[in-house]
């Protein structure tokens, strides 16, 4: 790492070339991603991309089944405990920041989602390496009914969608972390 004379911490690559390196940075079409549609393509699941109606325009939407599946990355989505969500050395302050904004947006959306009767199921990207291990989580949750097992019309989701909009319901992780304990029961 390279410093000035004050301490702080200097980028080794030129603004020009980290600019370059970040552009190429893609949010669309992951390898993770392309991973978990591939997996949900040989289980002969539909689903629409990247569907412009829904908060945060999610990754996976199966709209007949009412599921939507996230794919987030470890490092800059923060998935707790993972190896992959290290905070970098340089710019600290910038990307404490840029990282709880996205935490933070993370959460409005699952919440919006949830409590507009979808059922949410967020894969992370060190998850997608083990390719039997995410055959299983995803059919469980596609098959399933509901992200815990529970059994769940289509008339009861509609009733559900009714009582939110009336405020009579909350989402049932109500965060992120909530939603990342229940995942971790499946």
């Amino acid at each position: 790492m390279i410093t000035e004379a004050s301490g702080r911490a200097l980028d080794k690559l030129t603004p020009e070339k980290r600019s370059q390196n970040m552009a190429r940075i893609r949010g669309r079409n992951t390898g993770p991603e392309l991973a978990v549609r591939k997996v949900l393509h040989a289980l002969g699941v539909g689903y629409r991309l990247h569907v412009r109606g829904l908060p945060g325009r999610p990754d996976i939407v199966m709209q007949g089944r009412r599921k939507i599946i996230e794919v987030r990355g470890c490092f800059w989505h923060r998935h707790s405990g993972c190896q992959f969500a290290y905070m970098p050395k340089s710019n600290h302050l910038f990307w404490q920041a840029k990282f709880q904004g996205n935490v933070d947006r993370d959460e409005r959306n699952l919440s919006a989602l949830q409590n507009s009767g979808w059922d949410v199921l967020v894969v992370w990207e060190c998850e997608t390496n083990k390719v039997n291990v995410l055959k299983r989580r995803l059919e469980s949750f596609v098959r399933g009914k509901g992200h815990r097992g529970e059994k769940t019309s289509r008339k009861e989701h509609s009733q559900k969608a009714r009582a939110t909009c009336a405020g009579t319901q909350t989402a049932s992780a109500g965060s992120l972390r909530g939603l990342r304990r229940n995942l971790a029961r499946v």
